[in-house]
């Protein structure tokens, strides 16, 4: 179970890592990166998701 905690705080990192690139693209040379930002909001749902999960496991234990 600890591995399941440590994963879920690896999406919030991932999604901040992928929207600092999304930015950084874009106040470099202007162009929206839309794969960057997918990928960052996608990983900053799956922390929200695994997180709500998680707890709702734990609950029924």
């Amino acid at each position: 179970m600890k591995y399941a905690k440590f994963f879920q705080f690896a999406y919030l990192v991932f999604g901040a890592l992928f929207l600092y690139d999304a930015i950084s693209k874009y106040t470099a040379t202007g162009d929206i990166a839309y794969p960057s930002i997918l990928l960052g909001v996608t990983a900053i749902f799956m922390f929200f998701f695994r997180r709500k999960f998680m707890k709702k496991f734990e609950k029924r234990d």
